[in-house]
C-alpha cells in the first residue's frame, strides 16, 4: 500500500459534503493481529453494514473515510478489515469509534418505514396537542422498537407501534404524534 492509498482526515469541504451521514454501528474491539476490527452493527440484519463499501469512522481526532476490504460474521458478532488499518495497534486506536455511511448510500424506505436517525431529534406531541418532548434515542426490545423521549416530565418510553401508539410521523415538520396517556 502506498501513502496515497492510506486514509486521510477529511478537509472541512469534504466533511461538509458528507455531513448527511447515518450512523450504522461502532467499533467494539480488535480481532487478531492484522488490523481486523470487531463491529457492533445497528443494522437489521446485522450483516447489512457489510454491504457498504465506504465507511466514515468518527474519532475524537476527526472523521476518516475508509474502504471496507473484507468483513464477515464471527461468533455472535461481526469482524471487518479496512484499507489502511494494517495491525492491532491501528485497530485498537479505533475502538469506540462510530461507523457511518452517506445517507445517499442507504436504500429508500417504504411508506411508513423510518430510519432511527430520522426519528431522533423529532418533537413528540400527544394526539391532544400537548408537547411531550423530543426523541433522544431508540431501543430495540425484540418485539418492537421503543421511542426514548425526554421532556418536562422526564424520560418517557413509548412503543413504536404505528396505529396504536404512534399516530403520525411527519418528516417535513420533524414531529411524531402519539396516542399516549398524559
Amino acid at each position: 500500500m502506498t501513502a496515497a492509498d492510506a486514509p486521510s482526515p477529511m478537509t472541512s469541504k469534504q466533511a461538509a459534503l458528507f455531513a448527511d451521514r447515518v450512523v450504522l454501528g461502532q467499533v467494539s474491539g480488535v480481532f487478531g493481529i492484522k488490523g481486523w476490527l470487531k463491529i457492533h452493527s445497528y443494522t437489521r440484519p446485522r450483516e447489512n453494514i457489510l454491504d457498504f463499501a465506504t465507511w466514515f469512522i468518527s474519532t475524537p481526532q476527526g472523521i476518516r473515510r475508509y474502504k471496507l476490504r473484507d468483513g464477515r460474521p464471527q461468533g455472535s458478532g461481526l469482524v471487518a478489515q479496512l484499507d489502511g488499518v494494517e495491525d492491532r495497534d491501528a485497530a485498537a486506536a479505533l475502538i469506540g469509534a462510530e461507523i457511518s455511511v452517506a445517507r445517499s448510500a442507504l436504500p429508500p424506505t417504504d411508506p411508513d418505514e423510518y430510519y432511527w436517525s430520522d426519528l431522533i431529534g423529532m418533537a413528540v406531541v400527544s394526539s391532544q396537542g400537548r408537547d411531550l418532548g423530543k426523541v433522544t434515542g431508540m431501543l430495540e426490545t425484540g418485539v418492537h422498537d421503543v421511542l426514548q423521549i425526554d421532556g418536562e416530565a422526564g424520560q418517557t418510553l413509548i412503543p413504536f407501534v404505528q396505529g396504536v401508539y404512534v399516530m403520525q410521523v411527519d418528516l417535513d415538520r420533524k414531529q411524531v404524534t402519539v396516542d399516549w396517556p398524559e
